[in-house]
């Protein structure tokens, strides 16, 4: 792959790449992080400076770009959600200009798939999506690297995804999957499934790489022999509290427990994007389990926690691969 060359470009979302180039930042994300271990100086964008938008706040993705930034030599600004003024007092078009101006490259995580977009169309340096309603592509890169760490491939695994399928997530990985020639199945009420159009697009891609797509309302039969099951919280940020009622009442029955790690065979792994209702040891956790009487919400704790998780390096490898996003297209 030597002839791979993504410097200056965007990296908004997976339907932009190919699968190859995909490998590409997956072998040089495993390069980086074996080279972090060894303790190998990597400072290869020395000088540089990022600045982080973040309309929706992140214990991960700051920590991984920020980590990334200064391990590649580049320096960081973070603009927190009071920090910035894109789209109130300036228009993202101009914010775009100004910040590529000064900066080498952007980072954006807030809401519409369509903010990034026009960060990217104006903006004269990369721009990088760190999470948007639509789409997620940074958390599949970590996603895909952790499977490949643990399997040894990405061909033909069986990734099982419980719960909402109709946002970023659930969009991400059925793209990732059908690039990559993963079997996707979400598993959730029909309702939940996600949005059809995307879904065709998706199916065109899998019919090229071999992968394939299916929508599962049954979870028992969705995890039959299942290499990979994944979930996410079933209320995202910034949603109302009145949703709650609803998702628990939809999304019970996706809840991965261990009946259900257990139907999927013993060799199952479970991962999760982070973060994640296992307990009561959050203020919100504790809060909807009081007012629902639960004690768990999408995933049991004995899940979370057991050797079949790789939850915490998957964490971890948001860095790497973020790290390789940057250093690939600064």
């Amino acid at each position: 792959m030597d002839n791979i060359n993504l410097k200056g470009r965007d990296f908004l979302c997976l339907l932009d790449f190919t699968p190859e180039e995909i490998s590409y930042l997956l072998d040089l994300s495993a390069d980086l992080k074996a080279k972090k271990k060894a303790g190998i100086p990597h400072r290869i964008h020395e000088g540089k400076n990022i600045a982080l938008i973040f309309e929706k706040t992140s214990t991960r993705t700051r920590c991984s770009f920020e980590i990334a930034a200064r391990d590649l030599g580049a320096g960081v600004t973070y603009l927190d959600p009071a920090g910035s003024q894109i789209g109130k007092k300036e228009s993202i078009a101009d914010t775009a200009r100004v910040l590529s101006s000064m900066f080498d490259g952007i980072e954006y995580r807030g809401y519409g798939q369509s903010i990034v977009n026009e960060l990217a169309e104006y903006s004269k340096v990369p721009v990088w999506n760190g999470l948007t309603n639509e789409f997620h592509p940074t958390q599949i890169l970590a996603d895909f690297l952790t499977i490949r760490e643990h399997f040894g491939h990405l061909s033909g695994i069986k990734l099982v995804y419980m719960g909402d399928a109709r946002y970023n997530m659930g969009n991400s990985l059925m793209v990732g999957c059908a690039k990559m020639g993963l079997d996707f199945v979400a598993s959730s009420p029909k309702e939940y499934f996600p949005n059809a159009k995307l879904t065709a697009r998706a199916e065109k891609i899998a019919a090229q790489t071999g992968a394939t797509l299916s929508f599962e309302s049954d979870p028992i039969k969705a995890v039959s022999g299942a290499d990979v099951i994944y979930t996410d919280i079933w209320v995202s940020m910034g949603e109302p509290t009145r949703v709650w009622e609803e998702r628990i009442e939809a999304l019970s029955p996706y809840q991965v427990n261990m009946k259900l790690m257990n139907a999927a065979g013993e060799g199952a792994v479970f991962m999760h994007c982070l973060p994640s209702y296992h307990d009561l040891k959050t203020e919100i956790g504790a809060e909807m389990g009081k007012k629902f009487g639960r004690t768990e919400m999408e995933v049991t704790d004995e899940v979370f926690e057991s050797e079949r998780s790789l939850v915490f390096e998957e964490a971890e490898n948001r860095m790497h691969t973020i790290k390789a996003v940057m250093a690939a297209t600064l």
